[in-house]
């Protein structure tokens, strides 16, 4: 299947899921306010979490001259795209991200870190996997899926804080089915998440396999990851965890069975599909 028809498979499921609890905890009425309630979500989503994540993470724009504006003006001319605005993060740790709602409002940020450490090889296929996240608009399908699974989360919350205080009564199937809404308060952020996460990793790939394409050398995107993971280990980034899907290599750690929560494939398993794509 195909990283495109597995991304519109999983968010349409996490879509159906936020409605599905909708429904089942207020009938019709609660199908339409949970309609509402993700659509105001994704609303603000879409219009600002560039500014805000930019702003949260401290970061400096750069202008003609800078090593890393250089790199990105070079590969917008090459892929055909517009050129987006460039920031420099304040952090040791080396990592990048790109934001905004399309590709004539983007953003490619990179960490003082990821600067120091990588080669112009190396930071040509960061910047050319963050491109191809722009020309796939996988920002604006990362932010979707985030606040979708962020909805589901609150409105779970939400149930179980009214049923501890005795407000909770639903008027949908299921009704004040105490075991349904355990369920409900347990497994809807649990499924939410995977799914999420699953939507990530996909995106990711599929912006290793576009940024290698880009720079027609997938080496130097796979030198930088083993490097940036390397790195990362040593001094992480402390990250809001709500915007670790953005960035190039998760800020977090975690084996065996977080890698299910991750939003990151493992780097070995993005070095093989790289590799793999040059036979």
């Amino acid at each position: 299947m195909s990283n495109g028809l597995k991304t519109a498979l999983l968010l349409g499921l996490l879509s159906g899921l936020l409605l599905a609890i909708g429904e089942w905890l207020g009938g019709a009425n609660g199908l339409v306010i949970a309609f509402a309630f993700a659509a105001v979500m994704n609303f603000v989503s879409y219009w600002f979490s560039d500014k805000i994540v930019l702003r949260m993470y401290r970061a400096q724009e750069v202008a003609s001259g800078h090593r890393l504006y250089s790199i990105v003006e070079r590969l917008t001319r090459q892929a055909g795209l517009p050129m987006p605005r460039v920031y420099v993060i304040p952090d040791a740790s080396p990592n990048a991200f790109a934001t905004g709602r399309n590709p004539q409002h983007a953003a490619v940020a990179a960490t003082e870190g990821i600067l120091q450490i990588l080669t112009d090889n190396e930071l040509e296929g960061v910047v050319a996997h963050e491109l191809a996240h722009v020309k796939h608009r996988d920002i604006l399908i990362s932010s979707v899926a985030a606040t979708i699974a962020a909805a589901i989360i609150m409105v779970a919350r939400m149930a179980h804080f009214a049923a501890l205080f005795g407000g909770y009564g639903g008027r949908g199937e299921g009704g004040n089915n105490p075991i349904a809404l355990l369920a409900l308060v347990i497994l809807a952020p649990l499924a939410a998440a995977l799914i999420q996460m699953a939507i990530s990793r996909s995106r990711e790939f599929a912006a290793d396999a576009g940024g290698a394409r880009m720079t027609g050398n997938p080496y130097g995107l796979a030198d930088a990851l083993r490097k940036i993971d390397a790195a990362a280990h040593r001094v992480p980034l402390d990250a809001n965890p709500a915007t670790a899907h953005m960035f190039i290599v998760k800020p977090f750690t975690g084996e065996g069975l977080m890698n299910l929560f991750s939003s990151h494939p493992p780097i070995e398993a993005r070095i093989r599909a790289l590799m793999s794509g040059l036979r």
